[in-house]
C-alpha cells in the first residue's frame, strides 16, 4: 500500500499551468511533447493511494486503486519477475508500479527511466522514504537513447507509455540492444483498433484516433494495428512474440468508474473534466473504439539460439 493521503503532499498546479492546459485541451493550436504534458499534470494522478496514472486493469477490480494495481500486477507476472531479475522500467511516472514490485515480487535490481523531471525528483523522493533506495534507481533519459549499457537487464518493461515514445519502433531496438540473451519485454501498451467495417463507426474511429494522437503526442509512425505491431517486434530481433488484447477489461471499467466514482472524476484535470463530461453520454464502444489495449510480449533469443539462427 502506498501514501493513503498522497493529495496532502502534492504540489498545487500554478494559473500559468493551469491555462498552458487549458489551451491544450480545448484549443488546436497548443500542443505538448509528452514531456511537457506530464510535467504540467504533475501530480494529477488517478488514484486515492499513490499516483498511478494508467487506466487499470478492471477484470476483477472494483476501484480505480485496485485496476492500476491489477495492471502493474499483470505485466509483472506476464515477464515472470523474481529475485533473479534486473529490470528496466521505461516511462515509469512516480515510481509506483516499481515500488509495488521491489515490495511484492522482489526482483533484483529496478532502474527506471523517464524523461520528465517532476516525476523523476518525487520518484526518488518517494523511494527513499520506501527505503528502497538501494534496490530502485531512478534515471532521467529516454526510452529510444538509453543510458545503459549492453546486455544489462533481464526484463524491460512499459506500462502505458510506449504509445509516446519517438519512436516505438526505435525502444524496441533499445530494448533489445539492453535485455540479455534470453531477456523478456513487458508493454502493456495503447494501438490503433482494426477499421471498423461501417463507413460512419470508421470516421469516428480516425477523428478520435487523430485527436488522441495529437493531444497526446502519439508520433504518426506508432499508429500500429496488431499485425503491424507484432511484425515490429520481429524485425527488432525478438522470438516468442504474444500481443494479446486486453481492453474488454480496460476501457469499459475505466468509463464506467469515470461516471459512477464522484473522487476519480474530481481527481482528472479541470482541463480535461468537461470533455470527460460529455463523453459520458456515450458508450465504451464509441468512444474507446479508436483504440486496441495490448499486453505484449516477447523474449531476447538466447545466445545459442542467435548463432543457430545465422548458421
Amino acid at each position: 500500500m502506498l501514501e493513503t493521503n498522497p493529495g496532502a503532499t502534492r504540489p498545487r498546479p500554478s494559473l500559468g499551468d493551469a491555462v498552458r492546459l487549458a489551451a491544450w485541451a480545448y484549443t488546436p493550436f497548443q500542443r505538448l511533447a509528452a514531456r511537457d504534458l506530464y510535467g504540467l499534470l504533475a501530480t494529477r494522478a488517478f488514484t486515492a493511494n499513490g499516483l498511478y496514472l494508467n487506466l487499470g486493469y478492471w477484470k476483477t477490480a472494483r476501484t480505480i486503486d485496485e485496476a492500476c494495481e491489477a495492471l502493474a500486477t499483470l505485466v509483472a507476472e506476464a515477464a515472470a519477475m523474481g529475485p533473479d531479475d534486473d529490470v528496466v522500467d521505461v516511462g515509469f511516472g512516480f515510481a509506483d508500479q516499481d515500488i509495488l514490485w521491489m515490495e511484492r515480487f522482489a526482483p533484483r535490481h529496478i532502474t527506471g527511466l523517464n524523461v520528465t523531471p517532476v516525476q523523476v525528483r518525487l520518484a526518488r523522493q518517494r523511494v527513499q522514504r520506501r527505503g528502497l533506495a538501494e534496490h530502485i534507481t531512478l534515471i532521467e533519459g529516454s526510452a529510444t537513447a538509453m543510458p545503459l549499457p549492453d546486455a544489462c537487464c533481464d526484463i524491460v518493461t512499459a506500462v502505458e507509455c510506449a504509445f509516446h515514445f519517438h519512436t516505438r519502433e526505435d525502444f524496441l531496438a533499445e530494448a533489445f540492444r539492453v535485455l540479455r540473451p534470453g531477456g523478456r519485454l513487458v508493454l502493456a501498451d495503447v494501438i490503433r483498433a482494426a477499421p471498423e467495417p461501417d463507413g460512419w463507426r470508421q470516421r469516428v474511429q480516425d477523428f478520435n484516433w487523430n485527436q488522441f494522437a495529437q493531444k497526446f503526442a502519439v508520433p504518426a509512425a506508432n499508429a500500429d494495428q496488431r499485425a503491424p505491431y507484432t511484425a515490429k517486434l520481429r524485425a527488432a530481433g525478438f522470438e516468442t512474440v504474444d500481443v494479446t488484447p486486453i481492453g474488454e477489461h480496460v476501457f469499459p471499467g475505466w468509463h464506467r468508474a469515470l461516471g459512477h466514482d464522484r473522487a476519480l472524476f474530481a481527481r482528472l484535470p479541470l482541463a480535461g473534466r468537461l470533455p470527460y463530461r460529455l463523453l459520458l453520454n456515450f458508450d465504451a464502444r464509441t468512444v474507446y473504439g479508436a483504440f486496441d489495449y495490448v499486453l505484449a510480449s516477447a523474449r531476447k533469443p538466447t545466445q545459442k539460439g542467435v548463432l543457430n539462427g545465422a548458421a
